[in-house]
């Protein structure tokens, strides 16, 4: 198993970045979601029975891959205002 995890933030977006993915399918700033699966493929049929993530848009964005077994930071998550 690994840990598959996706951000995007559109904080910084603007009109002149029409290729930005749209991850979610509510609006949103900011959008991260984590899951846990064998591959990657995997991860992505979960988030599809979920209904909320746009897979393709997913596709866009490489995720960040942590391997259980090894110690790892697992994530930060720092605002500057």
């Amino acid at each position: 198993m690994k840990i598959f995890i996706w951000r995007h933030s559109k904080r910084f977006s603007s009109w002149s970045m029409l290729d930005e993915p749209h991850v979610y399918k509510g609006n949103y700033m900011q959008a991260e979601v984590i899951v846990q699966a064998d591959s990657e493929e995997e991860a992505f049929e979960l988030l599809e029975k979920n209904g909320m993530w746009d897979i393709a848009e997913l596709r866009k964005i490489r995720p960040e891959i942590i391997s259980p077994d090894h110690p790892a930071i697992i994530g930060q998550l720092i605002h500057f205002t």
